[in-house]
């Protein structure tokens, strides 16, 4: 089973819409800027942390970036 199929699948047994291909890039750059600026365990927990905001994964993950650079 391919990534994409897994996510799929999951989206699906939860009752949500899949993310695109957009917002999965996004959720990964995300998740790459999280372990890149400190442990690689900050990765999930921001993408966790983002889900919860509601907010456009591309304005998050815009806004890790931003804290990496500080």
């Amino acid at each position: 089973m391919t990534s994409r199929e897994w996510v799929e699948a999951f989206a699906a047994e939860i009752g949500v819409e899949a993310p695109s291909a957009e917002e999965i890039d996004a959720v990964l750059k995300l998740a790459a800027t999280a372990a890149h600026g400190s442990e690689r365990k900050a990765a999930p927990v921001a993408t966790w942390l983002a889900g919860k905001t509601g907010r456009p994964i591309a304005e998050l993950a815009a806004l890790a970036e931003r804290r990496e650079s500080n």
